[in-house]
């Protein structure tokens, strides 16, 4: 099934790509998406295409600040209900609990997942498409529209310590800066935030929950018909949880709320298992890790759920024909 996200996500393309020289409607059609669903916030259209969309315009207008330039756009939390509801909870950490839980109604290919460690929080963003789909710049969309919500919830309040991004740096990262406003690490192990406690708990100034409670109300039937399907969720699950050696059956049904007996038997009628999953996952961040020569293969191993180098090296030549040092040096060639 292809994983799809409203057309409100995209919202500032149309706008910036015309403000770079270029017809978007031109490039919206090559990438094979209707025009005028995208420009209809309520429409929804297929994730894997909008990627390929946002680094086709970026390629064609020279700009690696295509999609921040894009999140510069978002002053605040949108319209719909959804969005309604998020603006006006208690805190930013219960606007991505609720952002994770609504998520069918947002962007089904964007995974959250919030990672506490005493006063410090790492706020971790997956896209989870089709392999080999491009999403440096749906990336930094994402993260940069978390930046721009949170700002518009906190204010001065928002001051994360640092942003990160599993690619590697632009040549100029002078917008970047500019834009987030903290220390930039790329070639990082994830996407998202690292900040304190206090500020993902420090209170909204527009917190009402009367409307939120209402709000819910309306959006809840909506997000129960939306559902994605247990394999895409379990995927994400397992793109979250792996890197951080908690991509185990009990952990990723923890997760999702479910037992695990349910996930199983869930994963059963859709004619797949857990192990076949986190294998397919396993696989895809093999490349995508061993791509970044800034990563030890030891580190990779970890990252991949191994304690040891030799069992990671056993597995990957297993399934990719080499070793892990052979691979990455006919990559560098």
């Amino acid at each position: 099934m292809e994983t799809m996200l409203r057309s409100v996500a995209m919202s500032g393309y149309f706008d910036v790509t015309r403000r770079l020289g270029l017809n978007p409607v031109e490039l919206v059609q090559q990438v094979g998406i209707d025009p005028a669903a995208l420009a209809n916030p309520e429409d929804r259209v297929p994730a894997a295409a909008c990627c390929r969309l946002l680094e086709l315009t970026a390629n064609q207008a020279s700009c690696p600040t295509l999609a921040l330039q894009m999140a510069e756009t978002r002053q605040k939390f949108g319209t719909g209900v959804v969005n309604v509801l998020l603006a006006h909870k208690r805190t930013l950490r219960d606007v991505l609990l609720a952002a994770a839980e609504f998520r069918h109604l947002l962007n089904e290919a964007l995974a959250v997942y919030v990672e506490d460690a005493g006063e410090t929080v790492t706020i971790r963003e997956e896209l989870v498409v089709d392999p080999g789909t491009p999403t440096r710049q749906a990336i930094e969309l994402a993260v940069g529209i978390l930046a721009r919500h949170s700002s518009a919830l906190l204010g001065n309040h928002w001051k994360p310590r640092a942003v990160h991004f599993t690619h590697l740096s632009p040549a100029d990262s002078t917008f970047h800066r500019r834009f987030f406003g903290c220390p930039l690490e790329f070639g990082s192990d994830f996407n998202g935030f690292v900040c304190t406690a206090a500020d993902l708990d420090y209170p909204n100034p527009a917190a009402d929950l009367e409307l939120v409670r209402y709000a819910e109300s309306l959006a809840t039937p909506l997000n129960a018909a939306a559902t994605d399907s247990i394999e895409l969720e379990v995927r994400k699950a397992i793109y979250l949880l792996l890197p951080v050696e908690q991509g185990t059956v009990d952990l990723v049904a923890r997760h999702l709320r479910l037992s695990v007996r349910t996930l199983q038997r869930q994963l059963e009628a859709a004619d797949t298992s857990f192990s076949a999953l986190v294998e397919e996952v396993r696989r895809e961040l093999a490349v995508r890790y061993m791509s970044n020569p800034r990563y030890p293969i030891g580190r990779v191993a970890a990252l991949l759920g191994y304690n040891q180098q030799g069992s990671f090296t056993n597995w990957f030549a297993s399934r990719f024909g080499m070793t892990p040092r052979d691979w990455r040096n006919g990559q560098a060639k």
